[in-house]
């Protein structure tokens, strides 16, 4: 009986699946690196949830009108509840507000006039009920803006359309 050594045997296949997996790995590393090429040459589009970032799209779209006055924070604990006037729940951190007659889904910028700071958010709860303000945010997008501490700031509101609320 003339047997070959197992080593041997066994050595195309392993050749061949050498080869599979380099040509795999440098597969992956080119999609990798196109990847990598159009994240590089689209960073407007990426969101990363702080104050001047851009959250819409590369355009913006165009101001619709323009408020000007004070704004104020809420959250889970002021609101007596999670559910806001649209029936979404409320979230601390969410880019999300009040305001007495915008509709709800409403995409609104909001800049701190002390600071520069502004922030995209929507429309998802009425209110403020206090005289003199025209918007309240949630305690992040406060925080975000730099008036937590203060709780109320001088702001301008831009609005910029109404946008579908569900996802």
């Amino acid at each position: 009986m003339n047997r070959r050594p197992a080593s041997a045997h066994q050595s195309a296949p392993r050749e061949k699946l050498r080869q599979i997996t380099m040509n795999l790995t440098w597969n992956l590393k080119s999609l990798a690196l196109a990847i990598a090429g159009v994240s590089f040459l689209l960073p407007s589009c990426a969101t990363s949830g702080k104050a001047n970032s851009k959250s819409l799209t590369l355009a913006d779209p165009p101001v619709q009108s323009v408020q000007r006055g004070k704004a104020s924070w809420y959250s889970i604990g002021t609101n007596f509840g999670t559910r806001t006037a649209s029936g979404q729940r409320l979230s601390n951190e969410a880019a999300t507000a009040a305001h007495k007659t915008l509709p709800m889904g409403t995409k609104v910028r909001v800049t701190n006039e002390n600071n520069g700071k502004s922030e995209v958010v929507t429309i998802t709860d009425r209110g403020p009920y206090v005289v003199g303000r025209i918007i309240d945010l949630t305690v992040g997008s406060a925080e975000r803006l730099g008036f937590r501490q203060n709780g109320v700031a001088p702001v301008r509101v831009e609005v910029l359309g109404h946008f579908d609320t569900k996802l």
